[in-house]
């Protein structure tokens, strides 16, 4: 059974997700930027796996502003100095897995009352749990291609904060000790704060994350990855007043990240067949335009028992 395998606190955060009270968080509608992670074709039934996802960014682009009748307006790209979730993820079967998990965010500030505060950040705060399901169609081969499809929902943790659905498939591609992924994915928004006209901005993103990944050993892999986020593609969406005054942003990010792995003895495993495993990443992205952050440090950290 997955609860007989899961710890107890894991147990609490399965527990607490449905109870999870509103927070003050930031509610307007920025590029959609993901977690930074690479989702994974590879499944192994009964299998749980849980996993921090952690985004340190630095040099981040200064906020444009403007005086709009005596207010300052300010542009909404999507900032975040810390960014972190925590997240559970069990494999039904060879062809589906499930995860649920939460997300903070360190934002800028939503609410400033002078041009100094415009660059300011938030304290670290709750800003959205999910739920997400991968269908397994071609499953990873030893050589050669794979293809699933990825479904996740993002509910916002402010009550009236924007909800969004992301789609998209991923592929894998194997050669020897190379694996290339990709994960190209549309994110449609929904609900979310009424704009100026009484509208809800339910605009559709494109995102994507990639990976090129060599084992230099059992233990370690060395890849480049980049992730990155169009908004408002097709011009979809009824854009608000931040929006018509400094347009849409987008953000891209490439860089090297070290996974290294080690299998752990006696740690959370059940059964007579089962292994822990616990691997760490870590990386630096740099910002591609002026839109990004001049660099974001990716850690994560995964345990698969």
């Amino acid at each position: 059974m997955l609860y007989a395998r899961m710890p107890a606190f894991a147990l609490g955060i399965l527990t607490a997700l449905p109870a999870m009270v509103v927070c003050n968080a930031d509610t307007s509608a920025g590029p959609a930027i993901g977690q930074f992670e690479i989702k994974s074709l590879k499944a192994e039934p009964g299998r749980v796996e849980l996993q921090s996802q952690n985004a340190f960014s630095f040099g981040n682009p200064r906020r444009r502003t403007t005086d709009v009748g005596g207010e300052i307006e300010a542009d909404d790209n999507s900032i975040a100095s810390v960014r972190a979730a925590l997240e559970i993820e069990y494999t039904f079967s060879r062809f589906f897995k499930g995860r649920i998990g939460i997300e903070y965010e360190k934002e800028r500030l939503d609410d400033f009352s002078s041009l100094s505060e415009a660059n300011s950040f938030d304290r670290l705060r709750l800003d959205e749990y999910e739920v997400e399901g991968i269908i397994v169609f071609l499953s990873r081969p030893k050589q050669g291609f794979g293809l699933g499809l990825l479904v996740e929902y993002e509910h916002s943790a402010e009550a009236d904060g924007a909800r969004t659905l992301n789609y998209g498939p991923i592929i894998e591609w194997v050669s020897g000790p190379w694996l290339a992924t990709f994960n190209p994915s549309l994110i449609s928004f929904f609900g979310g704060e009424r704009n100026e006209h009484g509208k809800h901005d339910e605009k559709i993103d494109f995102r994507y994350a990639a990976r090129l990944m060599y084992r230099a050993a059992d233990d370690l892999s060395l890849a480049i990855e980049a992730y990155g986020t169009i908004e408002r593609i097709g011009g979809t969406g009824s854009p608000g007043e931040e929006a018509l005054l400094f347009g849409d942003f987008n953000q891209h990010r490439i860089g090297p990240v070290v996974y290294w792995s080690h299998e752990l003895n006696g740690g959370f495993a059940r059964g007579k067949d089962g292994e822990t495993e616990l691997t760490i990443g870590l990386g630096m992205l740099a910002g591609l335009n002026r839109s990004t952050p001049d660099a974001t440090l990716k850690l994560s950290v995964e345990l698969e028992f």
